[in-house]
């Protein structure tokens, strides 16, 4: 691994450290608290809202803009996982698996495990 990815999975991992001792905060002192009181469609709400302003930041082409919208639409996401009992740690395992597959190939084996899945039950 290297030294940019050991900080990137520290930075990380340090964030989804902080989102677990604010989980259950106060609602009236954490975003992060308010935001799990909420429920998990909350969660979901600002994921979307999230996704569409990255969107709408790639479409504008502002580089600043872009990195910002990307940055909440990660920690939005984060939550999410926190909300599930995972870590960022689970994203980049994955991420690592795929690695030196094409997307053509990664989808083909997804589908066909999916469809193995479906003919188990």
């Amino acid at each position: 691994m290297s030294a940019e990815a050991r900080v990137s999975q520290d930075v990380l991992a340090r964030l989804a450290g902080v989102i677990e001792s604010r989980r259950a905060g106060d609602p009236a002192k954490s975003y992060v608290a308010r935001l799990f009181a909420k429920g998990e469609d909350a969660i979901l709400k600002k994921i979307g809202e999230e996704a569409t302003e990255t969107v709408m930041a790639c479409k504008d082409g502002v580089p600043g803009k872009i990195v910002a919208e990307v940055a909440d639409l990660w920690f939005h996401s984060m939550l999410a996982l926190a909300a599930h009992g995972l870590k960022p740690a689970d994203v980049l395992a994955e991420l690592e698996r795929r690695e030196g597959l094409s997307g053509l190939e990664e989808f083909a084996l997804r589908k066909s495990s999916e469809r193995d899945q479906e003919e188990r039950r």
